[in-house]
Parts: C-alpha cells; structure tokens; sequence
C-alpha cells in the first residue's frame, strides 16, 4: 500500500470515527428520552441494547462469514491467545446506556456528555499508563495530567450559573462511571475485534455480554420498583440501540488504524458536536446554556491538551516503525 492510500483510509477512519462520536450523543439524546417516558431508566437501557442485540445476532450468525469470526473467539481463547475477562467490555456499554436512560434526560446532554468525557479522559490516562490490555504503555506526563484536570473542572463549569440549583449534582457521578467504563470498553472490544478479524463479531460480544447484564438489574429492580409506564408510541424512540450497534462496530473497526489515543480524541469531537446541536434544539431536559458551552470547550481544550504529546509519539512511531504505517500496533502480549 502506498503512502498517499495509507493516509486516506486513515481520514477515512478519522471521519467515521467523529460520526461515531456524534451517534454516541445521538444515542444519549434518544435513550434520554426514552427513559423519561417510560418514567423508568432500567427498562430503557434494556430496550436499547437488547434491540441492538436482536439486529447483530441476525447479521453476524446469517452469514458463514460472519459464524467463522465468532467461532474463532472462544478458540482464541482455549490457545490462551484472549483472556476470558476481555469479553466482558460489553458491561461498560450497558453501563453507559443505563446511565443515559436514569439521567441523559436530567442533565441535558451536553452536560452528560462532559460528565462522560472526564471519565473517558481519566481511565485513558490510567489504561495508557498501565499498558491496558497489551497496549504500548504512555506514562502520564504533566500534559496529560494538565488536560485531564481541564476535562474534571469543565464537570463542574457546567453546573454552575443560574441552571446549577436545577441540575442534581448526584446524577453527575453516573456518567463519571461510565466514562471510565468506556475506556475500558473500547480497549477490550478492540483486542476481541483483533482476534475475531471481524468487527461485528467483537460487537456482538459486547451486546451480549451486556444484555445478560442488564436483564438480571432490570428484572430485579422491576421485582422491587414495579412495572415502568407504558411504551411510548414514536418509533425512533427505540432506536437507540441501532445508533450503538453502528457506533460500537466503527470503533473497533477503526481503532486498529488510528490507535486508542486519536480514537478517543475523534469520539469526543462527535460527542461535542452532537451534544451541542441536541441541547441548541432541546424541547426535553434544560436548554443550552452559556456556561455548558464554555465547559464544551473547555472539555475539548483539555482533551488536545492530554493527549497531543502522545498522539505525536505514536504517530512517528507508526510512520517510521519496521512495521510501516499501514499496520496496527500489535499488543504486546501477542507479540
């Protein structure tokens, strides 16, 4: 492959992967949604992501292709090539999507998804510096250290103001938490996408891993709460399990191309820009206030701050490694 075509499919991955970002706002905006009608959070995350779980079994199990690629995760596992524990990234998103159905809504999401940010921010900087799941180990420099406390205050800039007496600090903490289980997600979905070659079989990995998880806390916080209020009528209200099923695979296709670090940076971009056009528009949570968009840009201002001395080294790295560009990093526990 020649250069010029190595940096295209790399834009070209670049681009999804904003796309993914703005799906993932996407998905918050409509789960948030969602679990307001339904008057129930629970129920709401389930019915994403079993939807998302229905359309993947369908195009992943249809196909011989596609049965190849799943088949060859639990021998992957038997050669000791994919610990057991990596399947497990699917609980992250199920996580992520309960805590959009209980509080996107609330917040607006914008400020969910600064919320998300610092937590995606904060275990990519712990995950770099452990080597996470074989990947290359970045030690947290001070600029990492800089633009993660950037994306922390940018949490707390959102919230204040007029709106701050409206907005319930304690529903902060849940997309905090699933910010960190993000991170781990993308990483683990990446490894099995590596191991299956295809990534709509990591997907569907992470929706059934997730699914499972979701049936036993919503069943029993339905057996304690009651039935939630009835169905809403609108179709796209259920088709926030579609957007995660697109958003999900692009990531792990993409990730191998552009590494963690630029995946992250390019997810939060879309992210950004989704939540600001969602809540500019905003019928449902508060309207978009002038304190959420200074916390935007300050999330964004402290995600380049993070990540840019990182992104540097392990761009020369793939541009003059022995490996050429067009490879991806290979973790280190298959090397």
């Amino acid at each position: 492959m020649t250069a010029h075509a190595g940096r295209g499919r790399t834009l070209v991955a670049v681009a999804a992967t904003v796309a993914a970002g703005v799906g993932v706002a996407t998905q918050s905006r409509i789960n948030g949604e969602l679990g307001q009608r339904f008057d129930d959070g629970f129920t709401a995350a389930l019915v994403s992501f079993s939807s998302g779980w229905v359309v993947l079994l369908l195009i992943v199990l249809g196909t011989a292709r596609g049965r190849a690629a799943v088949a060859r995760i639990p021998a992957a596992m038997r050669a000791g090539e994919l610990p057991w524990w990596m399947l497990l990234g699917g609980a992250g998103g199920a996580f992520f999507v309960l805590s959009q159905g209980l509080v996107a809504g609330i917040l607006g999401v914008a400020v969910f998804t600064v919320a998300i940010v610092s937590g995606q921010t904060l275990m990519g900087m712990v995950a770099d510096a452990r080597g996470f799941a074989g990947a290359r180990r970045t030690p947290p420099t001070p600029a990492r250290l800089a633009g993660a406390a950037m994306t922390v205050v940018a949490v707390g800039v959102a919230v204040v103001g007029d709106g701050a007496a409206s907005i319930p600090w304690l529903a902060l903490v849940l997309p905090l938490l699933a910010g960190l289980g993000i991170g781990i997600q993308q990483a683990m979905n990446g490894r099995v996408r590596q191991v299956s070659g295809s990534p709509l079989a990591a997907t569907l990995v992470n929706f059934t891993v997730g699914t499972a998880g979701l049936v036993v806390v919503t069943a029993v916080h339905l057996a304690v709460s009651g039935l939630p209020a009835a169905p809403p009528s609108e179709l796209y209200l259920y088709a926030g399990g579609i957007v995660g099923v697109v958003f999900i695979a692009v990531q792990a296709a993409t990730v191998g191309r552009i590494g963690v670090l630029l995946l992250g940076m390019c997810l939060v971009l879309g992210q950004l820009l989704g939540a600001v056009v969602f809540d500019s528009v905003a019928t449902l949570g508060p309207a978009l206030a002038p304190q959420t968009v200074a916390a935007v840009v300050l999330t964004a201002l402290g995600i380049v701050v993070a990540s840019s001395g990182g992104w540097r080294r392990g761009h020369s790295q793939r541009e003059t490694g022995p490996r050429g560009p067009a490879e991806p990093d290979t973790p280190a526990d298959q090397k």
